[in-house]
């Protein structure tokens, strides 16, 4: 099936480090990256249901090995009795094309690089999408992934074998626990029966809190 993904170019301007939007002969080098991008990419992604329980060591997912650690993502299940497990990627392609663009003009591999960051935020936007279709009559809190907060990296490779995603939709995680191809995600999502409050994500756990121009001028992006 093919997949049509929408990049959010403001997004990937964000992670470039720009304040504003850039000059025109940047936007245009930009669109640029963006369409070569949208060809090269096979987006695809693996998700699962599963009933979910609190536990001494954190919150248990039913009929795995899997247990949730850290008090973070406690917080973000409060209220759920299920959660999704997600696993997203923009493929092998992507990672091709940033090396290609590197080998070409170091600012327009950096170009492409941030543009396929928020490209697997789109993709996994889609996923949810996938879901919420499925599962109606239900409520969901947003997207939570390892590393966020206190929720521990060291999870990623049983959530990979969990969702036999290296079959399934060609990620897999190397020893040092970063996901390949590298522009993949993971991700827990709450499903609650009733309401739940999604609460705000915040800097804590944005993975732009170390290098945020906002949070230098004292604001924040509204995330």
């Amino acid at each position: 099936m093919e997949i049509n993904i929408s990049i959010n170019v403001n997004e990937a301007i964000r992670y470039m480090g720009y304040r504003e939007q850039p000059p025109a002969p940047q936007m245009e080098m930009i669109e640029s990256c963006r369409r070569e991008l949208v060809k090269a990419i096979t987006p695809a992604w693996v998700y699962r249901a599963f009933n979910i329980e609190e536990c001494d060591d954190g919150i248990k997912l039913a009929g795995t090995k899997l247990i949730f650690k850290g008090e973070d993502i406690r917080r973000h299940l409060s209220g759920c009795r299920r959660c999704i497990l997600l696993c997203a990627t923009a493929s092998s392609k992507a990672d091709e094309l940033i090396r290609r663009k590197e080998a070409e003009d170091i600012t327009l591999g950096y170009m492409t690089d941030c543009l396929a960051s928020a490209a697997v935020e789109a993709v996994c936007d889609e996923a949810e999408k996938e879901i919420y279709e499925k599962l109606t009559g239900c409520w969901f809190t947003w997207r939570f992934s390892p590393g966020y907060g206190d929720f521990p990296l060291d999870i990623q490779p049983m959530i990979i074998e969990t969702l036999n995603a290296q079959k399934r939709a060609g990620v897999a995680c190397t020893d040092s626990l970063l996901l390949t191809p590298r522009k993949s995600v993971t991700a827990v999502i709450g499903v609650s029966d009733e309401p739940i409050e999604k609460g705000r994500r915040g800097c804590a756990i944005c993975k732009m809190a170390g290098r945020c121009e906002f949070r230098k001028r004292g604001i924040h992006c509204g995330s």
